[in-house]
Formats: structure tokens, sequence, C-alpha cells
């Protein structure tokens, strides 16, 4: 690709602007499956065969549905492959093929998912420091306004096992806020870890105590989890409650360590190699111009770290396949939403970039969203936009009751109806650079480590803007890859329609207001059109 080949597309671009139709939204609307349908009408959710047979309902399971949330650490769409089970779970369930997060960093991601809210509300940036972390979430009063306490107050049993936020239980080197046997409202079983990204020799919160955890195969973390989630499950069937269980696992997070048992699995697999990897996009922001390419050794270390990634998901699918097991054998499996999620994405190589995440590219904010339960249509999908602040208001509806937030259910859709006038673009906030060393995430330039950003990501297009001025346009439909920044070249009146759009999506701040924001009408929308 060269700037000559960018000129191009752009004048085909801004052609038609000369016919006197000024911006109407970049964003393509929600309507058909194709996406090439625009204004109200809502994309259709494609369905497969009848969703497979589950074991006939008992009493507990006629009555509110269970939900079982498996939450990985920095998985990245291309891990799937190595995951029977989550596989198993598109050709059972439902898969959202446009599911984006408001941050692609753990702590404001994950802080979305609790509360339903964007960063700017609930004003979590960042791991550690005085914009985010758990001493943030803690001190500002955001546990009290997550979907664990409504479900819970609507007679929800509540489990949260594995990572819960950065800082908890500390590991920060800063002063805690609360003690390391701290419980948060809102959970009837906790089984967390402050410092789990080793998966041997950690400390686990069980309810209160501290139990110190070695360096036997038994003690790795993600089976530990998987046990304690089985004990869960089977506790609450015996009890006749509905249930929420979150299992968050560390993996495959840095340093990439898997069970014992999958250390020499899958020799001679390397990273993918996308169009734009070890390439720079044209125009590249600021942050990124100027890297140099990859040399062999980089190479090298990706695949060798690509590698442990891919055998770290493999106990995190065989916890999967336990979870599915006791339902069946509970006899609820038939009542319960099975959901399977990531907190970001990661690139490896992907822009000249070391393993890193934090950028608005897709392959650091695209992440798997599967869901498979009652109703849910066997092999089907969806690209409706859909967003991690989607998660609390989708678990809480699931459980009959409601949490006001940024977001918006998406029960509707996991049932395959379509409804009409669906969000056509998302809205992804970030605050770097990242310079706090205790961070497990603290990224050196060599992986990325962005300035502040906004950034707007419909099915057409990725638009964003950086605190220093910066802007990146990408035109997804011709650059899937994000490789021709055509920013420098759009016509004023474009850039301003496109930063108006999401100014309002920035300073959205309840549902309603969020959900109007999200429905990019404006002047962009007839370039696609045409």
């Amino acid at each position: 690709m060269d700037s000559t080949r960018a000129g191009t597309r752009l004048r085909g671009l801004i052609a038609v602007l000369g016919c006197g139709c000024l911006l109407a939204g970049l964003g393509v609307g929600a309507a058909s499956a194709s996406g090439h349908h625009h204004g109200a009408r809502h994309r259709r959710t494609h369905h497969g065969r009848a969703h497979h047979g589950h074991t006939a309902p008992t009493v507990q399971s006629r009555n509110r549905p269970n939900i079982v949330f498996v939450l990985t650490d920095d998985l990245s769409t291309n891990l799937l492959q190595f995951m029977p089970h989550v596989l198993a779970m598109q050709r059972q369930g439902l898969t959202f093929k446009d599911y984006f997060v408001s941050d692609s960093l753990c702590c404001p991601s994950r802080s979305s998912i609790f509360t339903g809210n964007f960063p700017h509300d609930t004003g979590i940036y960042s791991n550690v420091g005085k914009h985010g972390g758990f001493d943030q979430f803690y001190a500002r009063g955001e546990e009290q306004h997550t979907f664990a306490n409504a479900l819970r107050r609507a007679g929800y049993r509540t489990a949260m096992m594995g990572k819960y936020l950065n800082g908890y239980m500390g590991g920060t080197g800063l002063p805690a806020v609360a003690p390391a046997t701290y419980v948060p409202p809102g959970w009837t079983r906790w089984d967390v870890a402050g410092w789990g990204y080793p998966e041997f020799n950690y400390v686990l919160n069980q309810n209160g105590g501290l139990q110190s955890y070695g360096d036997q195969p038994s003690d790795y973390l993600t089976d530990v989890l998987a046990r304690n989630a089985v004990d869960f499950i089977n506790n609450s069937t015996a009890a006749q409650q509905p249930f929420f269980l979150e299992v968050a696992t560390f993996a495959p997070h840095s340093p990439f360590v898997p069970a014992p048992r999958n250390a020499n699995d899958f020799p001679g697999v390397n990273a993918p190699e996308p169009p734009s990897f070890n390439t720079l996009p044209i125009n590249p922001p600021a942050w990124l111009a100027g890297h140099p390419p990859l040399g062999p050794d980089d190479v090298a270390t990706i695949n060798r770290d690509f590698r442990k990634r891919a055998q770290s998901v493999e106990a995190v699918d065989d916890m999967i396949g336990q979870i599915e097991a006791t339902l069946a054998a509970d006899h609820v499996q038939g009542n319960t939403y099975l959901v399977f999620s990531s907190d970001n994405g990661l690139h490896m190589g992907e822009y000249r970039l070391m393993p890193g995440k934090m950028t608005a590219f897709d392959t650091d904010i695209h992440v798997p969203l599967i869901v498979d339960g009652p109703g849910v249509p066997a092999g089907s999908s969806t690209d409706a936009m859909a967003e991690n602040i989607d998660l609390a208001k989708t678990f809480t509806a699931i459980g009959g009751t409601t949490l006001p937030s940024d977001g918006h259910s998406l029960l509707a859709l996991l049932h395959g109806v379509a409804p009409l006038g669906w969000r056509n673009a998302i809205l992804v906030e970030h605050q770097g650079p990242d310079l706090h060393r205790s961070d497990p995430d603290f990224q050196s330039p060599l992986s990325g480590n962005p300035p502040s950003y906004e950034a707007m990501r419909t099915h057409d297009f990725l638009y964003v803007e950086y605190k220093d001025g910066g802007r990146e346009y990408y035109e997804l439909r011709t650059d899937p890859f994000e490789l021709d920044n055509l920013a420098p070249y759009l016509p004023a009146v474009l850039l301003a329609e496109l930063h108006r759009e999401l100014l309002a999506m920035e300073h959205c701040h309840n549902g309603q207001a969020c959900w109007a924001a999200m429905h990019v009408d404006g002047a962009a929308a007839d370039l696609h059109r045409r």
C-alpha cells in the first residue's frame, strides 16, 4: 500500500461530497445481516439448526435462569482455534461478530463489565494510580453499583472466582485501601487471587480467609478455579436457588504459564501473520510512527509467546468442559446461560508492535462474545454491534431485575429477535501513556503505549482522536486490517461531523443518552451508501 493508493481511495470518498450530501455518520445502520441497510432497521441474527437438546427441566430449572460467565484475560480471537469446548459453544449457541471493549486495558474494561458504564462514568481509566485500579473503584463507591448487587437483591446466589480488579490484595506498591481479607458487596461466594499471573504460589481470598497455594500441579490456578466452580454449581443446585457465577481466569495473560500437562503442546505453532504483521499503516499516528521493523529475534519471541498462550487456554477450555458436565449432571444445563468472553485482545507483531494492548486497533478492542443457553438458537451469529457495557444489563435482565447504566441489554438478541433501530457505533476510551512500572500491563514503546484517545468504531470505519491532536480514520470495508489512515485527507466538514458524533458519546451519562449517541446518523453515512 502507498500514498497513491490512499489518495485514490480518498478521491472516491470525497467525490460524494460534491453531490451536496452532508455527512450522515459514517456508520452503517444496524439493519440486515449483510450490513448494507441503514436507519431504523436492525441487522438480523443468523440462525442455524435447532438448539441442541438439554436435560429435562427440574423444579430448580423452572425458576429464573442461571448464568455462568467465563471471562478470560487478554484473550484474542485467534486463540479460539485451540479451545474445542468454546468452538462447540459456537455450534450450540450465538456468536457476536461485532463485540468490543470500552478500553483495551484490564481494569477499565472489567469496571465497565461490572457496572455497565463507560470509563468516563466509572472514572477508571488505568490499572493503578489516581485514575484507576481497585483502589479507585473502591474509593468511588463503584462496588455498590454492580450487577452482582442487583442479582443478589433479586435472590441469586452470586460467586466471583479468579481475577477481580488490578491492585486488589495489593501488589501495586501503594498503600492498601482495604485489607487482603476484604470481600466486596454483592457476592455470596468469593474465591479471588490478587496476583495470580504466574498461576502458582499465589494467595486466594476465600470468603474472607486467606489460603496460600504452592507449586504443585494441583495448585495450578485455572484448575483450582475449575474445582471451585463445580463446587459452587453443585451447592447452588442442591439449594434450588438461581445462581450467577463469574470465573475470571488470569490466563492467557503474560507470563503465559500453561498447565504442566500442556507445556509441550502445539510444537511448531507460530503466531498468525496477517497483512498488518510487521507493517506500519500509511500515515501512522505519532506514537507509532518510526517503529523499526521486527527482527528475527522479535518474531521468534512472538512465536514462542503465542505458543505459550495457546497452551495456557487449554486449561481454560478444560474448565469450561467441567462446568458444562456439572450443569448437565445437576440437570440445570437447559436453564443456564453460559457466556464466554475476554476483557481485551492482544496484538502480537501487528503494526511492528511486540505483544501488548491499549491501542484502538481491532487486534486489541475486538474480542469474542459467545453465548449458549435457553432459547439461544444453535449455530447462530449476529453482527449487531455490542460492547462490554452491555453485559451488566444483560445479566440483570436474565435475572428479572434491572441496573441503571450506560449499556443496553442483549437479551432479545440472545433469543434471535432483531429489535428495530439497533446502535451502529461503539465508543472506546483510553488514557495514556501508562507509566506505572508496578502495573502488570506496563508496556515499553516497543509494545505500544499510546497517549490518551477517544475512538468511535462502526461497521464501516474506525475513527480515533488523540489528546495530542492526532487522528486516525480507517475505511474498514476496503481496509479491514487498518493499514491506510485517511484522516489527513478528510475534508474539514467531515472531520467536524466525526468529532461532534464522538463528543456526544464521550458525554453521555445514562442508558438513554448513550443509546441515542451510539446511533450516528450524520454526514458520513451517505459516503458509504453511495
